[in-house]
């Protein structure tokens, strides 16, 4: 099996010693030392890290206190974290639809989605890509709203040179499958002192020194053993994201013309990533696309359905006051991508045997 992703995080074993060895594995120097070199990676003053992305998100929107019936306007097509942070803060949801070039919130829903009770917005940068930030963050700014982002699958994507995680408040998922990984591990950055401030002691039960309680907080800390684990892969982000566009520029190559399947865009004045490679299988093709997904793990090519379905069209979601807009054909795009949306592997491990493989068994099994 050429799995859909690959994790290897052996570089970290001296590190991750060396923590074991000082005995102290709670937060401490090596998350330091971690959060400064993703604050580079973010081009941000601070990066705080937290346990977890979605902790990141929650913690983002807590810190801006927002009070009852303020909204944040977010992606429908995404991982349920993103709709979970917001209901665990309190807040109101509303929905935009989606571009199906980026997979990501499109600029003129947002703003035929504001209204005055509209705090932040949270586009969603997903599978490595950011959202059309030139058109999003000027609406932000015009109608003031704090802007959110959503950056779990995006280390390292920019948009005209500007980093993800840089336009707002850059909330990162660090989970195991992800560009840079910690097993469990968040990261909010934020060029704001006075935000960055309040983020650490809430983090930290509220504390801003021992016993000493300054607001409600949380235990929202990251170890040091799970920072140990994140330092080497930022040291190489650019050797493996490198690996990855060449991946992706090859899966590209490869499967042009394959009938009945769009191919991901790298946008003009954007820096992809590739935490995914998704393609679009239209209703042309030979096969559906649960049919392609189906023939192709039985040939051993791994392969993933991110999202089978809107983030709230679940049962769990319906009748919740905090989300209005539970209405899925009030989306169509985001509707019609996660029928079509097929994830091919595309991580720095493939060899390229195994990128001929899977570029040759697509076409096959699709009639190409």
């Amino acid at each position: 099996m050429i799995p859909i992703t690959v994790v290897d995080v052996r570089d970290a074993e001296d590190l991750v010693v060396e923590v074991l060895r000082s005995g102290a594995i709670a937060q401490g120097p090596m998350v330091k030392r971690f959060e400064d070199a993703f604050a580079n990676v973010s081009g941000t003053k601070h990066a705080i890290a937290v346990n977890n992305g979605t902790t990141a998100l929650v913690a983002a929107i807590q810190a801006l206190d927002l009070q009852p019936g303020d909204e944040v306007i977010t992606s429908p097509f995404t991982f349920v974290a993103t709709l979970n942070a917001i209901l665990e803060a309190g807040a109101t949801v509303r929905f935009a639809d989606i571009r199906r070039d980026d997979f990501a919130i499109d600029p003129d829903a947002v703003g035929a989605a504001i209204t005055d009770r509209t705090k932040v917005l949270m586009p969603v940068h997903l599978y490595g890509q950011t959202a059309d930030m030139g058109k999003l963050a000027p609406l932000a700014a015009e109608h003031g709203l704090q802007v959110i982002e959503d950056s779990a699958q995006a280390v390292g994507a920019s948009f005209e040179g500007k980093p993800s995680g840089s336009f707002g408040i850059g909330c990162f998922s660090l989970y195991a499958t992800k560009n840079v990984t910690t097993a469990e591990g968040g990261v909010i950055t934020t060029d704001d002192d006075k935000l960055a401030d309040a983020l650490r002691v809430l983090r930290n039960q509220g504390m801003r020194a021992r016993y000493q309680y300054e607001v409600a907080g949380h235990n929202y800390r990251m170890t040091d053993l799970h920072a140990a684990v994140g330092i080497p892969q930022l040291e190489k982000l650019d050797q493996l994201t490198a690996a990855r566009q060449a991946n992706a520029k090859r899966l590209t190559e490869g499967l042009a013309g394959t009938p009945g399947l769009d191919l991901p865009q790298v946008l003009p004045g954007r820096e992809h990533v590739w935490h995914q490679y998704t393609v679009l299988v239209g209703p042309h093709a030979f096969l559906s696309r649960d049919e392609l997904a189906a023939a192709l793990t039985e040939r051993g090519i791994g392969n993933g359905i991110y999202y089978p379905k809107i983030v709230f069209d679940y049962d769990c979601y319906r009748n919740n006051p905090l989300i209005p807009d539970a209405e899925v054909e009030d989306f169509p795009v985001a509707a019609s991508v996660a029928a079509q949306a097929l994830s091919l592997p595309v991580h720095p491990h493939l060899s390229e045997s195994d990128l001929d493989t899977i570029i040759e068994t697509v076409r096959e099994v699709l009639g190409a």
